[in-house]
């Protein structure tokens, strides 16, 4: 499958300000596959070093921080020469090795014509922690499930053709608007793991999708337990656990007593920041005003928690796929559109997305564009009505306003709607 990340990753190639990289991202997103990809494809050769599986290599680190002696023992254990410029690094599992991920400075100050790239699970979780890696010495790169577009062309590569060539404002057949929607509604069920799509692909069969989804629910929560920070796993699992109630909720804020009658921010305040962290849930704050720039609007104590691939958030939900692909309304419909909306639009906008809600309106999600702030409304079919969006537009007249829907793409006044299989190309569009 192509990924998206592959063009970050040539810029990252030919800067010659290039750092050694650290790709974060949750398990089994396709962070081993696109390393191993990117130095097949664009390097005479790779040499990939996993320190969960060889448990021996942390002994080269711990005892040595020259880089060039580094190189030239990882080059006897390779059995070829690791070479600056043609030779792509990759250290797997790095968080298994604290020494390595320090190592990476060492390669910066001293050996930055070698090609270095390091990934781990739970990286994000430990690079959160400053002290326990070279801050400003790494370039960082996140890694996500497959969007929408990425899903398209694995699964579909003629129609995501069509999709490919969609230009601003143009008009979009009816053929190709069934099409894609039907497309938008697989995708709703498959999410965007690489197991689960490239599952489809093969098999086109739902069930073996959902046993996929299961085991990677399963995968996830295991890893809380087994992860010995300070963060109490129990209350990991307990706030990952909780998403779907914290959604299903009218206001879909996230509240603590929710976790657990009478819970409070300090008890589940760290196992939030941990799952963040962990690239396994995006948290949306509330602004408190509507300009920009957003993040100084934040309310860091009112915010939404969303997973991050909407397969996996559907299978936890227990969400039929006949509903999704039968019934133009079921319940939790707008909880997983605004998830799959959050899911497109994040990494496309260097600002992350904001939401506003006060006690007389709601703004599902806004952008930061330049200096211009763009109200969005995520509707999960056809219907338009949204009296919160509509007010604000008539009282701030935006330059721009989105409507995400299962109509056409047109513009409606200020509104631009966009039809959700667009969501990924959000930005070229407006």
């Amino acid at each position: 499958m192509k990924r998206n990340a592959i063009n970050a990753l040539i810029e990252w190639k030919n800067n010659e300000e290039r750092k050694p990289l650290v790709i974060r991202g949750a398990r089994q997103v396709g962070k081993t596959w696109l390393m191993k990809e990117f130095g097949e494809k664009y390097y005479k050769n790779f040499v990939y070093l996993n320190f969960d599986e060889e448990d021996e290599l942390k002994s080269i680190f711990e005892a040595n921080k020259n880089p060039h002696r580094i190189v030239e023992m990882l080059s006897m254990i390779a059995g070829q020469k690791i070479l600056p410029e043609e030779t792509l690094l990759i250290f797997d599992e790095i968080q298994e090795c604290p020494e390595a991920l320090n190592t990476l400075k060492y390669f910066k100050e001293k050996a930055n014509e070698y090609h270095v790239m390091a990934a781990g699970s739970l990286l994000g979780t430990l690079l959160a922690k400053p002290k326990s890696y070279p801050v400003g010495m790494v370039n960082l790169l996140d890694i996500n499930p497959l969007t929408f577009d990425e899903f398209l062309e694995a699964t579909d590569p003629m129609l995501f053709e069509y999709y490919n060539g969609i230009k601003k404002e143009q008009l979009i057949e009816d053929y190709f608007h069934t099409k894609l929607l039907e497309a938008y509604n697989y995708y709703l069920i498959i999410g965007g793991m690489p197991e689960c799509v490239s599952s489809w692909i093969k098999y086109k069969d739902p069930a073996r999708v959902s046993q996929i989804q299961k085991e990677l629910i399963e995968v996830y929560e295991n890893d809380f337990s087994k992860h010995n920070g300070k963060v109490n796993s129990g209350r990991i699992l307990m706030v990952f656990r909780s998403i779907v109630a914290q959604l299903a909720k009218s206001n879909e804020k996230f509240m603590y007593g929710a976790v657990r009658e009478g819970g409070r921010a300090r008890d589940f305040e760290e196992a939030i920041e941990w799952l963040v962290s962990a690239g396994m849930l995006n948290r949306v704050y509330n602004v408190s005003k509507i300009e920009h720039p957003l993040s100084a609007f934040d309310k860091l104590d009112q915010f939404k928690l969303f997973v991050f691939d909407t397969g996996l958030l559907k299978h936890m939900a227990g969400i039929d796929n006949s509903a999704i692909l039968l019934k133009t309304d079921y319940q939790f419909k707008g909880q997983l559109t605004e998830n799959y909306v959050l899911q497109q639009l994040k990494g496309q906008f260097e600002i992350e997305p904001r939401y506003y809600s006060d006690n007389s309106r709601e703004i599902d999600f806004l952008l930061q564009h330049g200096t211009e702030i763009i109200p969005i409304e995520a509707k999960g079919g056809e219907d338009k009505s949204a009296p919160s969006f509509k007010k604000y537009i008539s009282e701030h007249q935006p330059e721009c306003a989105i409507r995400f829907s299962k109509r056409g793409y047109r513009k409606d006044g200020y509104i631009i709607n966009i039809p959700l299989y667009l969501a990924a190309k959000a930005k070229e569009l407006i």
